[in-house]
């Protein structure tokens, strides 16, 4: 289930890189893969609303959790419902810019971390995490003071992904992640569940009761967040497999 905010949902006329990651995973991995969430639409600029169906390729699963100026503070209260309606056994989650940016500050968006593992994990025991940091945005090259913060809350989400790590629940962080770089974009998250050198599992087949519908290898809020990223063409997306030291 693609958790997140602007980057995540799109915007009409865009193929978002939920899209894209689909097409990968159903290119590179065995057997059927589905993105699930209790949301489908993109966002309409002109409405100011997240009232779009107009995907530039209409032909995957759209389903996710994700809102065009939405924050973990936001997702916390809805995750629980999202994972126990849509049955979804991984989350793939880039949250935390516009919390940062409007309305908590490092510390306090560490916690809504955590409420939203707890939330999860409460309805469904066995989901695994991929939680990504705030990436490189163009308030913090200008603003010193809110690239503290940034800085900051990753160092957080890092050591609460690492405490939050559980055998039959695995939470993780990109720790190829290093000062002066570019973290993972979710094209280049880890994404599959962990195999046998990690722990991950494949996810189970089922289908969300939300809609979704699986599909073979043939197959956001106040607008205060970022716009929607540009998603690299298919065939450079690359899927990795990262987990935190101490974490395996």
């Amino acid at each position: 289930m693609p958790v997140g905010d602007s980057m995540t949902i799109g915007s009409a006329g865009e193929h978002t890189w939920r899209h894209r990651l689909w097409r990968h995973l159903c290119a590179t991995y065995e057997g059927p893969v589905t993105l699930v969430g209790p949301r489908e639409t993109l966002y309409d600029k002109a409405a100011d609303a997240p009232t779009s169906l107009a995907y530039a390729d209409p032909g995957f699963p759209r389903r996710h959790l994700a809102g065009w100026g939405e924050g973990w503070l936001h997702m916390a209260p809805l995750v629980g419902d999202a994972v126990r309606d849509c049955r979804a056994d991984l989350l793939l989650v880039s949250l935390g810019l516009i919390d940062l940016g409007f309305y908590t500050n490092a510390e306090q968006t560490a916690d809504n971390v955590r409420l939203f593992v707890e939330r999860a994990r409460t309805a469904n025991p066995k989901a695994g995490m991929v939680l990504l940091p705030v990436i490189p945005n163009i308030r913090a090259a200008q603003d010193e003071p809110f690239a503290a913060q940034v800085s900051l809350f990753n160092e957080l989400l890092a050591k609460t992904a690492a405490d939050l790590d559980e055998p039959a629940s695995p939470s993780s962080w990109p720790r190829s992640h290093r000062p002066g770089t570019s973290p993972p974009t979710p094209t280049t998250a880890p994404t599959r569940t962990r195999t046998a050198n990690t722990g991950w599992r494949r996810p189970s087949r089922r289908p969300c009761t939300r809609g979704g519908g699986w599909a073979g290898r043939t197959g956001a809020a106040p607008r205060r967040g970022r716009a929607a990223m540009p998603c690299a063409p298919c065939d450079q997306v690359t899927v990795r497999i990262v987990v935190p030291r101490g974490c395996v």
